[in-house]
């Protein structure tokens, strides 16, 4: 499955947060630019990076009017363990079916130590206060990833 286009309605979707709380997409229309950052398994080490760097940054995001999401295939009580574990402080969302996943264009055949297997790929969109798509980052660098996308909102959807 391909990409959304830039400039597309994000696909809409509802899912369980951390706490078992329900957040949906359409609540953030009109009020505020949303990150929504795909990464492969909570509590790994590329995804402690990320997750840290986007928890210590959250100021930041709150100055540019940006909440973030972060969404794994891992089931809700793992994604409770991953917040208490890196003091993270902001919604991890739990897409076990990966069908979210599915509407991103972001699970896939993906290879490891040449062993193939089907997986989520490490990719960030960011979705303006309209709903669309304005920009996909499909090579995240773990360790500047919170960096690189408060440079890019800074720098295109700045009110």
């Amino acid at each position: 499955m391909a990409l959304p286009k830039v400039g597309n309605l994000a696909p809409v979707f509802t899912l369980q947060n951390q706490r078992d709380e329900t957040v949906t997409l359409k609540d953030f229309r009109d009020s505020k630019n949303v990150v929504l950052y795909f990464y492969p398994k909570a509590m790994t080490p590329g995804c402690n990076v990320q997750a840290c760097g986007i928890r210590d940054s959250k100021a930041e995001f709150a100055k540019l009017d940006t909440v973030v999401f972060g969404l794994s295939p891992d089931a809700v009580d793992r994604l409770l363990r991953f917040e208490d574990k890196q003091s993270l402080n902001f919604d991890l969302l739990s897409d076990e079916g990966h069908a979210v996943a599915d509407k991103y264009g972001v699970w896939g055949m993906k290879k490891t130590f040449g062993k193939e297997y089907m997986g989520l790929m490490r990719t960030t969109f960011i979705i303006g206060k309209d709903g669309r798509l304005k920009h996909i980052i499909s090579k995240v660098k773990t360790k500047t990833h919170h960096q690189d996308v408060q440079q890019w909102i800074g720098e295109n959807l700045a009110d």
